[in-house]
């Protein structure tokens, strides 16, 4: 998700005996600019109060709507799986390719033919370059067979040779559309590879597609005007999130070994949770962000992070040495973790924000069911812990986005910086069906209209201060040797667009952004619908083989990616 969100937190009124309160949504926020500028503590509970309850409002029509509107499950299953090269990591193709045990050829072909199966049904990938990934792989095994590079230095210099990778429509892949979902954008090509992809390719892995994002990267459901919505691969009625959400579904439906994604309120997260696979978020500074689009600025770049999305655990720590390139000193990559001397602590939810849906019982039974392993298997007793500032999360993202004033305001970026979208319109050609913008866009304009006067409230430098505050909480907290067990969402995937029913369901992931933790987002099995279970273990700035190494454990524990197709 990128986006320029001006916030418009407002405090409360100070009483002596009682702590003045930062409610956490924008909604609340509009309210008291407008009709309660003074209101007392008590009157403030009541609003609160009025929130929550709007809040289970939409949340009861929403779930009988879209009950309704998808009534009989009307899920498309995916073709079975009938080429096992397609269950094999990219670790593991790697190391066959090089020994002989398999040619590049022979893969690529393999994902060239499983997304010609799949794409017409889930619709993740947006356009591919086959012809030019076949030329690289018979050059790569024309490389193997020559013995000019024993097995040995291939593996140190080019540890993915002949593999096939795919990364999101924000990356630059020079000779493939690079659109960031903006309809304006729909011709444009890249005379270069953004750096994540040229390291890539540096390391012998074969660019062979870009996959489906949300207008502008902004939105956690992958759908935009030019090349429509992203299916679920579990249930096809339902999101693959945003906005690496194709480059999440691709993956799962075993169309590509691995990718990239980036994520600045939970892009790599998300659509990782959601399409049951695993997605790491980097240390901020680590993984080069030049060549995506829209461009991040100021203090912004440290929230936009790049990084790995893949199937099996084992991916992640060489992919992610592979991205790090001259910042990999900075980590403890090649370290060795032995997860029974860490110390574990988890928080089950935000703590009730009054707009954020809360987590479903399965989730938590899910995150619970890690602590009882760590417990039962190592005699590890997870500590419980409660975040107070949590809370207000929501209303921190926007403040913290809201504070970047190199930054272009997401009208602007509309427009690629030539203009500023008039949304209202926009507004009015879309409900006549003429508008080339997505209505998730256009809302996200108009709450940045209503609010971009917010910073100059009492609450927007209380608001920053708290980030940085629960930064400092959570940075002690862990120290040199503790991971934190944390909700990757509030519920599994949700249907077609109810997301803008549940807009700010996002904070679960935006929160660690802000606060600048590496996160490894990891698969916990499904859940009684079908969909995808999950758990986020977070660690200390530049820890992140700790929460590499925790993803691993528990995908041994309990099984990881499960694949959407049948299996012989």
């Amino acid at each position: 998700m990128y986006s320029r969100l001006w916030a418009s937190p407002l405090g409360t009124r100070k009483r002596k005996d009682k702590p003045q309160p930062i409610h956490s949504s924008g909604l609340w926020r509009l309210l008291q600019n407008t009709l309660a500028p003074h209101l007392p503590v008590d009157r403030m509970r009541w609003i609160d109060l009025l929130l929550r309850t709007v809040r289970l409002a939409m949340e009861v029509f929403s779930r009988l709507l879209f009950g309704l509107m998808y009534r009989g499950d009307p899920h498309t299953p995916l073709p079975p799986i009938t080429n096992l090269i397609l269950l094999e990591s990219a670790t593991s193709l790697a190391t066959k390719i090089r020994t002989k045990k398999l040619t590049s050829e022979e893969v690529v072909k393999s994902f060239i033919a499983r997304i010609k199966e799949i794409n017409p049904i889930l619709n993740c990938v947006v356009d591919t370059r086959f012809d030019e990934a076949l030329e690289e792989a018979r050059a790569a095994d024309t490389l193997i067979r020559s013995g000019t590079e024993d097995v040995e230095t291939l593996t140190t210099t080019k540890p993915f040779l002949g593999v096939p990778f795919s990364t999101k429509d924000c990356f630059a892949v020079k000779g493939l559309r690079q659109t960031a979902g903006l309809w304006i954008r729909r011709d444009f090509e890249p005379d270069e590879d953004a750096d994540v992809v040229r390291l890539m390719r540096e390391a012998g892995a074969i660019p062979l597609c870009v996959t489906n994002v949300s207008e502008l990267c902004m939105w956690w459901e992958s759908a935009n005007t030019i090349y429509g919505r992203t299916n679920n691969p579990y249930k096809t009625c339902c999101i693959v999130g945003g906005s690496s959400g194709g480059e999440g579904c691709l993956q799962s439906a075993c169309g590509i070994p691995f990718g990239i994604g980036s994520d600045i309120g939970g892009s790599i997260r998300m659509p990782s949770f959601f399409n049951g696979i695993f997605g790491h978020k980097p240390t901020y500074g680590i993984v080069s962000n030049l060549g995506q689009e829209p461009v991040a600025t100021g203090e912004a770049c440290e929230f936009l992070v790049t990084g790995p999305m893949c199937k099996y655990a084992q991916d992640l720590l060489p992919m992610y040495q592979v991205l790090s390139a001259c910042n990999a000193h900075l980590l403890k990559l090649d370290s060795k973790v032995d997860v029974r001397k860490l110390r574990y602590f988890y928080v089950e939810d935000d703590g009730g924000s009054p707009l954020i849906t809360p987590v479903s019982s399965e989730l938590r039974d899910a995150q619970r069911k890690v602590v009882l392993h760590l417990e039962k298997g190592y005699g590890i007793k997870a500590k419980k812990i409660t975040l107070k500032k949590l809370k207000a999360a929501l209303p921190m993202y926007f403040a913290k986005l809201g504070s970047v004033e190199e930054a272009h305001t997401f009208c602007q970026e509309l427009t690629l910086k030539k203009g500023n979208l008039n949304v209202w319109t926009e507004m009015a050609k879309w409900c006549l069906r003429c508008s080339h913008n997505t209505l998730p866009g256009l809302l996200l304009g108009i709450i940045e209209k209503l609010n971009n006067a917010s910073k100059k409230s009492e609450s927007f430098p209380k608001l920053l201060t708290m980030c940085d505050d629960l930064r400092k909480e959570i940075k002690e907290l862990l120290g040199e040797d503790g991971v934190l067990l944390f909700p990757s969402h509030p519920t599994t995937a949700p249907y077609h667009s109810q997301p803008l029913l549940r807009p700010f369901n996002f904070v679960y992931t935006a929160i660690i952004n802000i606060t600048l933790f590496p996160s490894t987002q990891c698969p916990l099995g499904l859940a009684s619908d079908g969909l995808p279970l999950g758990i986020q273990v977070v660690a200390n700035h530049h820890h992140d083989h700790l929460s590499l190494a925790v993803a691993s454990e528990l995908e041994k524990a309990f099984g990881g990616w499960v694949c959407p197709s049948e299996v012989p």
